[in-house]
């Protein structure tokens, strides 16, 4: 037996042999780096969708104050949701039909409600999210204050009479 062959079955040598694997291999790793460092010398800063750079502005102007549907902790000026760009395309339509601002927030807001403004209204209804930090605060403060009165209102213990230590005392001794 040969010393080189082996237990193996030989295989058919193809263009991925041992022998042509390193050079290819190496010339692949090559291409690759090189199209690696061109692509940064091709980023370039997106171009804004819209024609008009009035419309543009203002619409980047109220997308600051409008929130994501999907992120929903990031303005709708911030996202790279698809659903974010379908509501800036949205907001770009009602601006080119002469709309307002206030009147595409109206809009906005008839379509998915008030979750949509970053900023939400002060409403009967969101009295709670107004006012509950603050009504927590104050529940807390009460129960802080009430803790300390019951204490302050606790009769200390009695002191223990020097007759009752000697008593204590002279049992130890007994018992020892």
């Amino acid at each position: 037996m040969n010393a080189t062959s082996t237990s193996f079955p030989r295989r058919r040598e193809s263009i991925c042999s041992y022998k042509n694997w390193i050079p290819a291999c190496a010339g692949m790793t090559m291409l690759v780096v090189a199209l690696m460092s061109i692509a940064p010398a091709r980023a370039a800063e997106a171009v804004p969708v819209g024609n008009d750079p009035v419309i543009e502005q203002r619409m980047v102007n109220l997308a600051k104050d409008l929130r994501c549907l999907v992120c929903q902790n990031e303005t709708l000026a911030g996202s790279h949701a698809e659903l974010a760009e379908d509501l800036r395309k949205d907001i770009r339509q009602q601006m080119k039909l002469g709309k307002s601002d206030k009147e595409v927030v109206k809009y906005l807001t008839d379509r998915y409600g008030d979750f949509v403004l970053y900023k939400p209204p002060f409403r009967s209804y969101t009295l709670l999210l107004w006012f509950g930090p603050f009504l927590f605060l104050l529940g807390g403060a009460v129960i802080w204050y009430v803790t300390l009165k019951k204490r302050r209102g606790l009769q200390p213990v009695d002191q223990v009479s020097a007759a009752a230590l000697k008593q204590a005392a002279d049992l130890l001794d007994k018992n020892n």
